[in-house]
């Protein structure tokens, strides 16, 4: 299986005025490829697919995919109603991109038939591998799941809720999908997700702190509870308790902390806002015990 372990989400880049840096995003989607996840995942949530152009959209989802140079898959984000959707659907396949990561449609909470006609409807205009990202105001019954497994070119589905019992009712009715832990800071969840069969999950700590992804990933897979433990009780935990502390912080603090980290992403566009001073010094004194934990591993 190719998305089998974590995968990066990387940020998008912008300039001091909000306009898109495509050499700074070019630099931020090397440090991901050669930190080695399964896959790169292209303008999806932590990228702000919500708040760029059709035009930036297919300028940073072909620049991902030049960089990766095959080396890896390319997925793109791809949303809101099926028009617009199947028009950046339409920007991802020219750019080059491996597939679509399908986020809910945009406001309204469609009825089961309706996000059936819409993955129907993107899978036929698409021409590309789809996976259905589950969250929000798209939540799947198995039943449907089922349904959704049958439409040509959905291969796979990602879990942004966290109900354990739904999916694995969900996996029992539709087994040939991929399967992936979507939730905030996946981490947290990974080893619950694991029980049910779910080893993939998305890492948003890759996008500034790869060697703690892929330490804690390595643990996770190897059986060690205790390194597994102390990187959540020193690293993630604090991570999301002050995840917590802000509304958006799920993507401004990852930006937060690759500007800090690797090189000037610029800030969030509105209407995200960029975390406090004091929430960016706590932010620094997270990373820091999570860098040291992973070196005194490695020692």
């Amino acid at each position: 299986m190719f998305l089998d372990r974590l995968s990066a989400f990387p940020v998008t880049a912008f300039d001091k005025s909000g306009d898109l840096a495509l050499d700074r995003y070019r630099e931020h989607v090397r440090v991901q490829l050669d930190a080695g996840p399964a896959a790169i995942f292209a303008c999806c949530g932590t990228g702000e697919f919500f708040s760029l152009t059709l035009d930036e959209y297919a300028a940073a989802v072909r620049t991902a995919v030049t960089e990766a140079a095959g080396a890896l898959p390319v997925f793109a984000g791809t949303g809101y109603g099926t028009a617009p959707a199947k028009q950046y659907a339409d920007a991802a396949r020219e750019a080059g991109a491996d597939g679509l990561l399908v986020l809910p449609p945009y406001l309204v909470k469609a009825s089961q038939q309706g996000l059936l006609d819409h993955y129907q409807a993107l899978a036929r205009s698409a021409g590309l591998p789809l996976i259905a990202y589950q969250r929000d105001n798209a939540v799947f019954t198995a039943e449907s799941a089922a349904a959704l497994a049958t439409i040509p070119g959905v291969i796979g589905f990602k879990d942004g809720v966290g109900d354990l019992d739904l999916m694995q009712r969900v996996m029992a009715a539709a087994p040939d999908l991929l399967y992936l832990n979507g939730l905030p800071t996946a981490e947290v969840t990974a080893r619950s997700y694991r029980a049910v069969g779910i080893r993939a999950y998305s890492s948003a700590v890759h996008c500034f702190a790869p060697e703690i992804a892929h330490a804690f990933e390595a643990a996770l897979v190897a059986g060690d509870n205790a390194q597994v433990d102390r990187l959540l009780s020193e690293f993630y935990l604090p991570l999301v308790t002050l995840r917590d502390k802000g509304q958006g912080y799920a993507v401004s603090l990852v930006k937060a902390a690759v500007r800090s980290r690797w090189t000037d992403v610029g800030s969030v566009r509105s209407p995200l806002t960029d975390p406090t001073p004091a929430h960016l010094e706590e932010l620094e004194s997270i990373i820091d015990r999570g860098l040291a934990l992973v070196r005194k591993e490695a020692a």
